[in-house]
């Protein structure tokens, strides 16, 4: 029997998950589709069970969908041939709660009054709850379960007479965090919501211009980077060219920090700051605030690695693979019985025993979630002889939920919500644990500090500090909530 990789869950599967990356082009001179696939291979690590792509050729909007990875869906000419046009979106997505189905894979697409309408959106809206129960009180009829579809209706409903006035009415009903890649007969429409809690970027190729979660797309693409969308920002490129609009009251940005800790690519430019160094800066940051003698660091592999360079400088101990990862596991495995299940940790993990046998070391990683990969990398190490094992953590503790379209558990499952810091080392077999402050993880930023009164960045799944209103876990009664998403995917 041929299943979903079991051991996929035993590491990779107790990280907080960014759910989407989109991507799009305008101007391509018919390469449109082929240019968003590779654009969405550089995104592959922000969503990797499906992908889709629609472009228009001028007169049709043509759509492609799958599931799985970009590459064996979207590397076939055939496919791409199927696509063709100046101008595509493209998404890749991890689904949530939920069915894992085609009528969820983005981009989405309805034929409305003044024509086609595609949308691609990394995000996740907190009021599509409310908002899908008035819609189909009022005749709208869903044909997915995703919180993205609200968006379509909502532009479908409004009394405003110009699409581009519809799109700006549906944008102002909508709470939580949205970065959004549209595509109409008119033109192409691009925004990040009024706090840009989510990414996006602008760059030019040529006479075209691109749109995506990280500019590490635009490097691939060999595109040149212009600037981010500001939150807030609207933006319509066409065959008249590109303009910028700010439909909305101007409010302190709050964009995710958990895109310079964890999702985003070490190789991207996020807001500004590059990924690697900020991660470089906050593992030096944990070295100040929390050494310990130990003989060697080792980063938790791959996201661990730069916050263990940069403790591993700050306090002059030395840096060194002790765990070693395979890159050849796929995403399939032969069931195996219950007596081999337990060394599927090592399929993709494995101590570089030679190395550790003997010594004191730091495990550096970026984040505790549930706490099962803390527990198993503890024990990988002392099997492997370590006389100490000191875990530190290049993120504050999770102890909320988020609710702006990163896969988190419910808050009952977050380790950190249900035990302090001595006991999370007692239940992980550490000789000691420590996370990075909130106000060290913004030094890592370049701030002072945490503004308190106003937070440069959203880090409520550190703080419970929420941006802005949670309509549906606060005003849906619970059986509207079950009634309406019980399939819900966020994008």
């Amino acid at each position: 029997m041929i299943i979903t990789n079991p051991f996929d869950s035993d590491l990779n599967g107790d990280k907080l998950r960014e759910e989407c990356g989109i991507f799009g082009i305008w101007g391509a001179e018919g390469t449109a589709a082929a240019m968003v696939a590779l654009g969405l291979h550089a995104l592959q690590h922000r969503g990797q069970e499906a992908a889709g792509i629609t472009s228009w050729d001028g007169t049709m909007f043509h759509t492609h969908r799958a599931m799985g990875h970009v590459a064996g869906n979207f590397d076939r000419d055939d496919v791409i041939r199927a696509l063709p046009g100046d101008a595509a979106c493209g998404h890749v997505r991890y689904s949530t709660t939920g069915e894992t189905a085609l009528r969820n894979v983005q981009p989405l697409f309805a034929e409305l009054y003044s024509g086609g309408f595609a949308v691609s959106h990394n995000g996740n809206i907190s009021n599509a709850a409310k908002l899908r129960n008035e819609l189909v009180r009022r005749g709208s009829i869903f044909q997915s379960t995703s919180d993205t579809e609200t968006i379509i209706h909502l532009v479908a409903m409004s009394s405003y007479r110009t699409l581009l006035d519809r799109f700006i009415d549906a944008l102002k009903q909508l709470e939580g965090a949205y970065s959004l890649v549209c595509m109409t007969p008119e033109g192409m429409l691009i925004c990040r919501d009024p706090l840009g809690i989510r990414p996006l970027v602008m760059g030019r190729l040529g006479e075209s211009y691109i749109f995506a979660s990280e500019t590490v797309a635009l490097d691939v693409c060999g595109a040149e980077f212009i600037r981010h969308i500001d939150p807030g920002e609207l933006v319509i490129v066409s065959d008249k060219g590109l303009r910028s609009i700010r439909p909305f009251a101007e409010v302190p940005p709050r964009p995710c920090v958990f895109e310079h800790v964890y999702f985003s690519r070490p190789d991207s430019i996020v807001d500004g700051s590059s990924v690697y160094s900020v991660r470089k800066a906050i593992g030096a940051q944990l070295a100040i605030e929390d050494p310990v003698e130990a003989d060697i660091v080792i980063p938790v592999p791959d996201s661990g690695v730069p916050a263990a360079i940069g403790y591993a400088q700050q306090s002059g101990i030395p840096f060194e693979l002790g765990i070693i990862r395979s890159h050849y596991v796929g995403r399939t495995f032969i069931q195996p019985g219950d007596k081999v299940r337990h060394l599927g940790v090592k399929l993709k993990h494995n101590a570089n025993r030679a190395l550790i046998k003997g010594k004191r070391i730091i495990l550096i990683d970026d984040s505790i979630v549930r706490g099962t990969t803390s527990v198993k990398i503890v024990q990988m190490m002392r099997d492997a002889g370590a006389t100490e094992v000191h875990m530190r953590i290049a993120s504050p503790p999770t102890r909320h939920s988020c609710y702006y379209g990163v896969d988190t558990p419910e808050r009952a499952k977050l380790l950190a919500a249900q035990m302090t810091v001595q006991e999370m080392a007692r239940h992980i077999d550490a000789d000691s644990l420590a996370f990075v402050s909130v106000d060290g993880m913004y030094k890592a930023l370049g701030e002072s500090g945490r503004k308190e009164s106003c937070p440069q960045y959203c880090d409520a799944c550190f703080t419970g500090d929420y941006p802005t209103r949670l309509t549906d876990q606060e005003d849906v009664a619970p059986a509207d909530q079950l009634s309406l998403l019980a399939e819900r995917v966020p994008a």
